[in-house]
């Protein structure tokens, strides 16, 4: 399948300092693309040069076969047929839901601009809403509005910032859930800026962990989460616990907590130290008393209750671990520490 958005070798600098450094990405049609990352790293900035809002210093990027910025001559945003969805939404407050989602349909004769709004509203369901002014709609209702009005003229691509940031959290996932089920009904291609994993694991297809200005990992969520290629991607997506270790074969490391087996992301010769991300559900925890298990050196330090279970911090010998468990703890408690070997990597 032929890429819609193709971008090789990008640079973008700002005051004169290079904010995107030789980024490459290529986006299916169709494809929900997540542009995952901590402030600062450049998310933001990609997206306003594939929008065209910052010219690109070098590099190349295509869209739907057209080049559009090569670094040396740039096709207008108003010629890129983008939509953009501001982070604060970007409506008119003066007119009405109906006004808002016309307002790029200004060269479409009069019936048919009206259909397509009536279209729109009927696939954002809110037709009952099409008189009302934004400050009249809860978040996710003008979220929708601004999505209606960027869908109404058929943009190639669609970019969102921070969309949910402003949503409340009681319905930010539900509107997650509706607004990706839309865009799939709707065969939309989209990239999204988030720095919340929890968004970019259930709202898009692939991600793109940024870092200081490049891509560190692009794939598909889970794929990232089982196989970071860094350490910065590994914490990012979840963290865990690392645990000082002694390869001693293939598969084999040796701990203080006996024998693990592990992946190793990069070569690790036999003998040689190293240390095993260890991600809190693959951390089981007992009670010596109620188990009647081995005594080892190992106390619960601190606990937080988290709804279905309880994360707790275990202090080992020489490690202090996250752990998940629904076994009620107490902080000074002495337990025994098993180690499952899924998902267990050695960096």
């Amino acid at each position: 399948m032929e890429d819609l958005l193709s971008i090789q070798d990008l640079s973008c600098q700002y005051e004169k300092s290079n904010v995107l450094n030789a980024l490459s990405l290529n986006v299916e049609p169709g494809e929900i693309i997540c542009l995952l990352g901590a402030s600062g790293c450049g998310k933001t900035t990609l997206l306003k040069a594939i929008a065209g809002l910052l010219p690109l210093s070098a590099g190349k990027m295509v869209l739907k076969g057209r080049t559009v910025d090569n670094g040396v001559q740039s096709l207008a945003p108003e010629k890129r047929n983008i939509g953009m969805i501001f982070q604060d939404y970007a409506l008119f407050p003066h007119l009405t839901v109906e006004q808002n989602i016309a307002f790029g349909l200004r060269e479409l004769p009069h019936i048919e601009k009206q259909n397509r709004v009536n279209e729109m509203l009927e696939l954002v369901h809110l037709t009952e809403f099409g008189q009302r002014y934004p400050h009249q709609l809860s978040g996710g209702q003008q979220q929708r509005v601004a999505i209606a009005r960027s869908l109404a003229y058929k943009p190639d691509l669609l970019l969102l910032d921070e969309p949910f940031s402003n949503i409340d959290t009681q319905v930010r996932h539900q509107l997650i859930i509706e607004i990706r089920k839309l865009f799939k009904q709707q065969g939309v291609t989209a990239i999204f800026v988030t720095h919340s994993r929890e968004e970019a694991f259930a709202f898009s297809d692939k991600l793109a962990v940024m870092n200081h200005g490049v891509i560190e990992q692009f794939g598909k969520a889970s794929e990232l989460y089982y196989q970071p290629s860094s350490r910065f991607v590994a914490n990012f997506l979840g963290g865990g616990s690392y645990l000082l270790a002694k390869r001693i074969s293939e598969l084999g490391f040796e701990t203080e907590l006996g024998l693990i087996e592990a992946r190793a992301q990069r070569d690790i010769a036999i003998d040689s130290q190293c240390e095993l991300l260890i991600r809190p559900q693959h951390i089981q925890v007992h009670s010596i008393k109620a188990h009647n298990v081995p005594t080892v050196d190992s106390r619960v330090v601190e606990q937080q209750f988290m709804g279905d279970h309880c994360r707790y911090v275990i202090q080992t010998k020489n490690n202090k671990l996250l752990a998940n468990s629904s076994e009620a703890l107490s902080v000074g408690q002495d337990v025994y520490v098993q180690v499952d070997a899924t998902g267990v990597l050695a960096f």
